[in-house]
């Protein structure tokens, strides 16, 4: 017989990676799942499909904790990015990742987009793309009528998807991004320029702890620029290529420390790059750990984005 522990346990890679996309930081993501835990063991015994019970007390409790969370980072040092994580041997069950919809609402871009979403639209949003929940069934989680998750799934799809026009798949991704790599390596600025979007643009996040760019660095030259300079200024770290998110991303190391995860997003036609996601601040670089070397497609000289100067 199935216990609820059991039970539980069945559901809780899906529910770690519904909170997640919620959140955007795992940690959050793994309190919440507990907290999901505690009041499950008060009320299982009553309960008729644990699965739909467990999905609506999580999105409920993320809700909650996003109100909080956005006021927090309100005083955040610099730009915001999510928490990359691996899903290796060790790694963290994210929940699907099959389909391109399921693999863009991991990417760091996508949940970095979904930082514009309300706490309604982006659970809308979380649960039909990334779950496949139908209408109606989204709306009997949140205790909406349909009409009205249609609603908030159409905004949320225009602000996300409207601002993006990709993306290539996983295989196309990594070798564009081990060309990147390889022209950054290089100092190849004009490779660099080529491979950029006009409006390309790049993020770093090091939670003013690490030094890291203030702004978004925005235009195709100035991107170039940029990361053709930050990989001359620590020629000591090694790069690799691995996943992260369920996609291509970028290990930075210096004496084996993981410093940067990066992940870039490449245009499915024209193979330009869009927009770079460079994660440095240490307390979110955790639970990438020694698991995004599940593959090594790529190696090389350089740091982007460490040790980069700050700028306002």
């Amino acid at each position: 017989m199935t216990t609820g522990t059991d039970a539980f346990e069945a559901e809780r890679g899906r529910l770690t990676g519904l909170a997640y996309r919620m959140l955007g930081e795992l940690h959050e993501a793994q309190d919440v799942v507990q907290d999901a835990w505690l009041r499950w063991s008060g009320a299982q015994d009553e309960v008729r499909d644990p699965a739909a019970w467990l999905t609506r007390v999580v999105v409920n409790l993320c809700r909650t904790r996003l109100t909080s969370l956005r006021a927090r980072r309100t005083d955040y040092v610099g730009p915001w990015l999510p928490e990359p994580v691996t899903a290796g041997p060790s790694g963290v069950d994210l929940g699907p990742s099959e389909t391109l919809e399921q693999r863009e609402t991991l990417s760091l871009g996508v949940l970095r987009l979904m930082e514009s979403l309300s706490g309604t639209e982006r659970a809308v949003f979380v649960l039909h793309e990334a779950f496949g929940h139908p209408h109606a069934e989204v709306a009997t989680l949140l205790d909406l009528p349909e009409a009205t998750v249609r609603q908030h799934l159409h905004r949320a799809r225009e602000r996300v998807r409207g601002r993006r026009r990709y993306e290539a798949d996983p295989e196309q991704a990594a070798h564009l991004l081990a060309r990147f790599l390889a022209a950054a390596a290089g100092n190849d600025v004009p490779a660099l320029e080529r491979m950029l979007a006009d409006d390309a643009v790049a993020v770093s996040d090091g939670g003013g702890i690490v030094s890291a760019a203030r702004r978004p660095v925005e235009g195709r030259e100035r991107v170039a620029r940029f990361v053709a300079g930050l990989a001359r200024q620590a020629a000591a770290a090694t790069t690799e290529i691995g996943r992260a998110n369920a996609a291509p991303a970028v290990f930075v190391r210096v004496g084996g420390v993981l410093t940067v995860v990066m992940q870039a997003d490449f245009d499915a036609e024209t193979g330009e790059l869009i927009t770079l996601c460079a994660q440095l601040n240490p307390a979110k670089l955790v639970a990438a750990g020694e698991d995004g070397r599940d593959g090594h497609l790529a190696r090389g000289g350089g740091t982007p984005l460490r040790g980069a100067p700050d700028r306002s």
